[in-house]
């Protein structure tokens, strides 16, 4: 798990984090309360002119013996006129686990967007945000949700962290909010979608089962961006074969990218299927055989693995055939002193320790970062008035507290170490055969790579009929595929014509 946390790590940098409120002969705490922030809006999106309210602020969460246990934070668009239960309404969040909302917030979903430099380095300042006319906000209403422990979420009264740092105990929790988001605000006969990031893959497929069966609330759709659904598919460098098998592809479109091959692959989905071919068919079984492997057929995969990647035969065999992402993003530039992003992996940036086994930091997040940071506290400070932002979190350290355990659908109760959601969602779909459910996934993402996407598609035992309702969207890009423009407008295209198609 230590690895694991250093992974984290490179792509959740605290930045904000809760002061410790306790001091000692602390005077009682008053009771908690919700505070929210109303403002009126218009913005240019779509080719049309939408005029909209925004709330922002907390919600007041309570248990069932009607005892405060969270403040959940939140930021609602709502548009002015037309029928509230005909429109759809959209809850959107990150993943982590513990992010808030800012990335989808400012980077594609909201009419505001920040402006960063495409897998390159962004200026320090003047930050400048724009109108985004790729805004959702058209076509539904949005509720931008930040889990507990993230923005300005957090556990009061009764509740306390545990209650909600885990793969069930945030599903239940985020599930919670959606449920009384619909009530307070009326909106239980609109269409209703989720729309999770990254670790917000393996929230969705969680909330859809749990809303279902446990509030009745059957999903219009499901929309998962650079989905994180298996735990066993997602680490590579734990003594699983698997994922060494779902990471080769992204190695080959990063090594593709910066000119690391011998040949220029110019038709990069073309590559993708070439490469994902040896990886299941040659490389897969290559690594199930163990020390059984014949030494031809050893140095055989070991020729092709370094022409897919770039990087030298003796390598790869001194790494017994497998290497992790770290490991991949700093021996690919080493000689120059480059290291490659990992969350995007079009970045690359100044090596910390040129003798280093693994990545130091993601030059991504490093680079775009901050420009987000700031859009989105300008934005909540001068546009949405909002008073309070000194204690908004944007990456809450709840990684190493957190319960990965799941209880699966299919197992009775009993929970598993390594979460599984895929499975909840496959249920789901067998239970409300209408959901639709699309996967919007970049080609140079090594945070949830797109070979591990299909692998979670092509394993749910669901009939033909509902498998099409399964629509998988490529980009050129990496995790966060609206960081580059070409991309951000087919996502925009993509989750458009998704929500139009379902009315």
């Amino acid at each position: 798990m230590k690895r694991i946390a250093t992974i984290v790590a490179l792509i959740a940098l605290p930045l904000f984090g809760f002061a410790d409120e306790s001091t000692p002969n602390e005077a009682p705490k008053e009771a908690p309360e919700a505070k929210t922030w109303v403002t009126e809006h218009s913005a240019r999106v779509g080719g049309k002119n939408i005029d909209y309210t925004v709330t922002a602020g907390t919600m007041l969460m309570k248990d069932k013996e009607d005892k405060p246990i969270a403040l959940f934070g939140y930021t609602a668009y709502v548009a002015k006129g037309g029928n509230r239960n005909e429109r759809p309404i959209m809850f959107a969040y990150n993943g982590g686990p513990g992010s808030a909302s800012i990335w989808l917030h400012m980077g594609v979903l909201g009419p505001q967007r920040a402006i960063v430099t495409d897998a390159g380095w962004s200026e320090n300042g003047p930050y400048k945000r724009v109108n985004n006319e790729f805004s959702i906000i058209d076509e539904v209403d949005l509720v931008m949700i930040d889990p507990v422990g993230t923005g300005f979420s957090k556990p009061v009264g009764e509740g306390k962290g545990e209650d909600f740092w885990g793969v069930d105990q945030d599903i239940k929790s985020v599930s919670e909010f959606i449920v009384q988001y619909l009530t307070e605000n009326k909106r239980w006969a609109s269409p209703k979608y989720i729309l999770g990031e990254s670790y917000g893959g393996i929230r969705s497929g969680g909330v859809a089962y749990y809303l279902l069966n446990n509030h009745m609330v059957a999903l219009n759709g499901v929309i998962l961006v650079s989905p994180f659904m298996e735990f066993a598919t997602g680490f590579a460098g734990m003594g699983i074969d698997l994922p060494h098998v779902m990471f080769l592809p992204t190695f080959a479109s990063t090594a593709n990218y910066h000119g690391a091959l011998k040949e220029k692959h110019a038709d990069l989905p073309a590559f993708m299927a070439e490469v994902a071919d040896f990886a299941l068919n040659v490389y897969a079984p290559a690594l199930l055989k163990g020390n059984k492997l014949a030494a031809d057929e050893r140095r055989e995969v070991i020729a092709r693995l370094s022409e897919y990647t770039g990087l030298s035969e003796d390598y790869w065999d001194r790494a017994n055939l497998r290497i992790d992402e770290g490991r991949f993003n700093q021996e690919l530039s080493r000689e120059t002193g480059i290291v490659i992003g990992r969350v995007d992996s079009r970045f690359s940036g100044n090596m910390i320790n040129r003798l280093g086994e693994s990545m130091n930091y993601d030059p991504m997040t490093t680079s775009i970062g901050p420009g987000y940071l700031a859009a989105f506290m300008d934005y909540y400070q001068n546009d949405l008035n909002v008073s309070d932002v000194g204690n908004y979190t944007v990456f809450g350290n709840v990684f190493l507290a957190w319960d990965w355990s799941h209880a699966q659908p299919d197992l009775q109760g009993f929970k598993l170490p390594m979460p599984n959601t895929a499975i909840d969602l496959e249920h789901t779909m067998k239970q409300n055969p209408s959901m639709r459910v699309l996967v919007q996934q970049g080609y140079y993402d090594l945070a949830t790579p797109h070979l591990a996407t299909e692998y979670f598609v092509d394993h749910l035992n669901i009939s033909e009929a509902l498998r099409s309702n399964i629509e998988i969207a490529y980009y050129e890009a990496g995790h966060m595929m609206y960081i580059h423009e070409p991309s951000l407008k087919k996502y925009k295209d993509d989750l458009a014509r998704f929500i139009r198609a379902g009315r």
